[in-house]
């Protein structure tokens, strides 16, 4: 019986497999993928993203060809196109590597290892692991979805030393950097496709991307190249009410302080005026704020947080009403952690209800990653005098701020020294947004190549320099101007070369097409 169930299992399986054999034999040979660019969401397909897009792609190819080429004409790519200061060498903060690296690895912590471990880390880093694995447990545990409820509290705490108004932890939500935050905002005020937002030109490129993404309606408001990228609120209203003529819902106001990829950093007259607009037009206000620590200009451009603006704003309607959120991160200032993806949003005079939506999406990620967290909490709560670290601290900071402000000075007066382009002064951020006026030939020569002629113009710079930088198109621009951003993160001692080969491939440049 054993035999014959053995032959009738054998017989069925050669069967089988003479069906599956038949029935693949007989399938369509060029069978179609089922994922394609035509059947993919077609909101993803139209949304770009330039800071990583055919540039820096170019860029990545053309850093493996020197791996093994070197007749390119310059020995590495310079990524200018991204504001990623490790990557361009900046050194972290030892004071913050050191506690991370401790709440990653709390065995170094044990009471037998304390004489050891006090050769290599100092005692107020060693104290500060230690509170915060109090808090945390495992770094490899999930947290809160609004973030460790220590951390939320130091963040309150530097907020009210900001601002000189209390702020509730409760209203704050640790993020997998500031973008995180952004796109929760931008999703939860999106009701649908007439849903509008007021967005900078020149803009950082996340806010028309989740904008595209969302299915939401992009509002533009120009700039004031002439006023050193300004903004003015009748501008603003013009746009909000040509907006409300073609059945837009308006929704938000989005201001970049200081600005990214422009650099200025708005006068809190300014702002108080743009909260009274927000309040008149019933707008919410999204105050991207990551850059501002980087300020260059302290004396005569300050930074000031809008949250600040608000709660001393003159007109208590304004004061209580108008609702506001606020991003910050790890990734800029002096800090330059963006591989952590750490940030907070902080929420302002917004609906209980919907602080519990927002509490619900934040639930969906389960929560923003821990060491991330761990870095938002040293950046708002670092050494301070009379702390063991905090010499070292402050001198690493204080280096990494001065050469920032040496090397913008250098950068924008190179761009002004180069024939037809002209370059602001940045008053904040990691930024340039000079603009090019290009010769009719260059312009026909990128028509030819079916591109934007500053895109023309940067891609023919990498090619020559190996400084990838992003053109302005990316960012938008005011119709028939031409610009590029550029990160003045290189390094100081690269700085002379890096300006020279600018200034050489520039006069090539305009040699080559002068008309």
């Amino acid at each position: 019986m054993l035999r014959n169930a053995i032959r009738t299992i054998n017989v069925q399986s050669r069967q089988s497999r003479l069906y599956l054999s038949l029935r693949h034999a007989s399938a369509t040979p060029n069978r179609t993928k089922v994922l394609t660019t035509e059947t993919m969401h077609p909101l993803v397909r139209q949304m770009e993203y330039a800071v990583r897009g055919a540039l820096p792609i170019r860029a990545e190819s053309l850093s493996k060809q020197l791996l093994t080429d070197k007749s390119l004409g310059f020995e590495r790519v310079v990524f200018c196109n991204i504001g990623n200061p490790q990557q361009l060498n900046q050194k972290p903060i030892t004071f913050f590597r050191q506690v991370a690296s401790l709440c990653e690895n709390p065995e170094l912590l044990k009471a037998g290892n304390r004489d050891a471990l006090l050769k290599l880390y100092p005692a107020d880093a060693i104290a500060r692991a230690e509170l915060l694995l109090k808090h945390i447990g495992s770094v490899g545990a999930y947290s809160h979805s609004k973030g460790i409820h220590h951390i939320r509290e130091n963040v309150a705490k530097f907020i009210e030393k900001r601002d000189g108004h209390p702020a509730d932890p409760e209203n704050i939500f640790l993020t997998q950097g500031a973008s995180a935050g952004v796109s929760t905002a931008i999703q939860i005020l999106t009701q649908d496709n007439k849903s509008g937002f007021l967005i900078p030109i020149p803009q950082y490129p996340l806010y028309s991307a989740t904008l595209a993404l969302v299915d939401a309606t992009q509002v533009p408001y120009y700039l004031n190249e002439s006023n050193n990228w300004g903004l003015e609120v009748k501008d603003l209203k013009k746009a909000v009410d040509e907006a409300r003529d073609n059945g837009t819902d308006m929704r938000a106001l989005v201001i970049i302080n200081p600005g990214n990829p422009t650099g200025q950093c708005l006068p809190k007259e300014t702002l108080t005026e743009l909260l009274t607009f927000c309040y008149d037009e019933k707008l919410v206000l999204l105050a991207d704020e990551v850059y501002q620590t980087n300020i260059y200009k302290p004396k005569t451009n300050p930074f000031v947080s809008f949250r600040q603006a608000l709660l001393d704003h003159p007109l208590a309607h304004v004061k209580d009403n108008v609702e506001l959120f606020s991003f910050h991160s790890i990734s800029k200032g002096m800090i330059g952690e963006c591989g952590r993806r750490g940030g907070y949003l902080e929420c302002v005079n917004i609906d209980e209800k919907v602080m519990d939506q927002l509490y619900k999406i934040a639930s969906v990620s389960l929560c923003p990653n821990v060491q991330g967290q761990i870095l938002v909490d040293l950046m708002t709560n670092p050494p301070v005098e009379g702390d063991q670290s905090y010499p070292q601290y402050k001198a690493e900071i204080d280096t990494i701020y001065q050469s920032l402000v040496r090397r913008s000075t250098k950068l924008a007066g190179c761009f002004n020294s180069l024939e037809n382009m002209s370059c602001n002064d940045a008053e904040g951020a990691m930024y340039l947004f000079p603009q090019l006026t290009l010769p009719q030939k260059a312009i026909d020569a990128a028509k030819e190549k079916g591109m934007a002629p500053d895109t023309y113009y940067c891609m023919s710079m990498l090619e020559a320099t190996g400084v990838c930088v992003i053109p302005g198109s990316g960012f938008g621009q005011v119709p028939n101007t031409w610009h590029f951003r550029s990160t003045f993160l290189p390094e100081e001692h690269l700085f002379d070369t890096f300006c020279a080969d600018l200034e050489k491939f520039h006069r090539e440049f305009m040699a080559k097409y002068k008309d």
